[in-house]
């Protein structure tokens, strides 16, 4: 039985916004090993399976693909974005709690 992955990818570093992070996504775990090519040094495998990356708009919709096909998966939570709130002005506040002035 095939195994796959589904799970919601983190934000690129060099991105602000969330918008290619919103969906699910079922990729399948490799069934052989990749080997190295002794002529050209390329990495290769026979398994066509890797390639696969299919986007859902919900976790339910890809596990509901997944049970439909009999693929056998895993899913993986994404971790809760901690965020700090604070205003501009908090940095010259004089109760400041982080560092000390230095002008």
């Amino acid at each position: 039985m095939t195994k796959a992955r589904i799970f919601r990818p983190a934000k690129n570093a060099m991105q602000s916004g969330l918008a290619t992070s919103q969906n699910w996504h079922l990729t399948f775990e490799p069934e052989t090993a990749r080997n190295k090519d002794p002529l050209t040094g390329h990495i290769s495998s026979s398994d066509t399976r890797q390639q696969i990356n299919m986007s859902f708009p919900t976790k339910e919709a890809a596990v509901s693909y997944a049970q439909r096909h009999g693929v056998d998966f895993q899913i993986l939570e994404p971790k809760a974005r901690k965020r700090i709130v604070k205003a501009y002005s908090d940095n010259f506040s004089f109760d400041r709690q982080e560092g000390n002035w230095t002008h």
